[in-house]
């Protein structure tokens, strides 16, 4: 068997329990440790993986940083720890998974990922989608669309109520990092308006009025192409679909569907003054099967023990989205358009 890569997970929640199971299960990795302030997490981690006894279990994770086994952390810890958290996992020489955002400020996203290359350790965000079948396949269908006009993304449920970010930081991510990946372009201008209904009264300097409940986000790249989001903790109506639409059809993810990849194939034929509807018809594209989350973390595992940065998701890509989303969170308070430069990557 090739090299284990020791792995440590910090934090075992609603989504660190998933990491877990996939370092768990994939031959190339070997649990070392796993971290939660929370002792009733720990055990019933413990419990649920029947964790061999050797595994240290602990609600302090700096009790990990002397430990010789650990080459790299997996971290799904809230977002306001991970500056802190990944800052001292990079100075201790461990390679670093992170959920995503990788921070909630731009300048912190930065540093880290300038610590991470200066310690020459990897840092890796956990943007889960850039390794969904979806949304691989859906970039190879793009072509067919013909000229692409515009995007269009929904991402709507009733619940989980955030009480650290709002709707946007919650949810949008998710729908940009698709469409930066799909139009291999960042966007050069953002604007945002929201709603808050249910808590108003955590107003907090990123977030002035409360905490928005639904989002309307505009996303204009350098191409011309513009995409509007709607993001929403409140509507009982579930949807989790993002589309881009071209002069030959659309390519629509549907996450909940049954068969949730398709192009929508239509155009327009004219006749004088009409505009008459030809070439309709459903295609869908067909997926391979697997998780993605297993993908994220046999793509950390290679970059951990060939020592080279991800080129699907690397900090600096992190750091990207949540420079975006800051100039959303601005062009909300402010109620005006943030145009956007690139990151400064030296």
């Amino acid at each position: 068997m090739s090299h284990q890569t020791g792995i440590a997970v910090f934090g075992v929640g609603r989504w660190g329990v998933h990491l877990l199971r996939n370092f768990l299960q994939n031959p190339r990795s070997q649990v070392v440790a796993v971290v939660d302030p929370q002792a009733e997490s720990l055990a019933a981690a413990a419990q649920k993986f029947d964790l061999d006894k050797r595994i240290l279990l602990t609600t302090d994770w700096r009790e990990v940083m002397d430990l010789e086994t650990v080459e790299g952390v997996a971290i799904a810890t809230p977002a306001i720890t991970h500056y802190p958290t990944i800052a001292a996992a990079l100075k201790q020489g461990f390679h670093v998974l992170a959920e995503k955002p990788l921070t909630l400020k731009v300048e912190e996203s930065v540093q880290l990922c300038r610590l991470a290359a200066q310690q020459q350790r990897q840092l890796v965000i956990d943007h889960t989608y850039l390794f969904h079948p979806a949304v691989l396949a859906g970039k190879d269908a793009i072509p067919k669309l013909g000229n692409l006009r515009y995007g269009y993304a929904a991402r709507t449920h009733l619940s989980p109520v955030r009480q650290d970010v709002d709707a946007l930081w919650d949810l949008a991510i998710h729908d940009i990092a698709i469409l930066n990946y799909w139009l291999g372009e960042l966007p050069c201008a953002v604007q945002a308006k929201g709603q808050v209904w249910l808590q108003p009264q955590l107003g907090q300097p990123d977030f002035p009025q409360g905490l928005a409940d639904v989002v309307w986000a505009t996303l204009t790249y350098p191409s011309g192409f513009r995409a509007t989001l709607h993001l929403s903790w409140l509507n009982p109506d579930k949807q989790r679909r993002i589309s881009l639409v071209g002069s030959q059809g659309a390519l629509i993810f549907d996450e909940l569907a049954a068969e949730p990849l398709f192009i929508q194939h239509g155009q327009f034929e004219q006749q004088g003054p009409h505009f008459i509807p030809i070439n309709q018809r459903r295609e869908c594209l067909d997926l391979p099967p697997g998780e993605p989350l297993q993908q994220v973390c046999d793509h950390f595992l290679t970059c951990v023990q060939q020592n080279q940065p991800s080129e699907i998701s690397s900090g600096w890509l992190g750091a990207e989205l949540v420079h975006i989303l800051s100039a959303l969170s601005e062009s909300m308070r402010e109620g005006v358009t943030i145009a956007l430069q690139p990151l400064s990557r030296q």
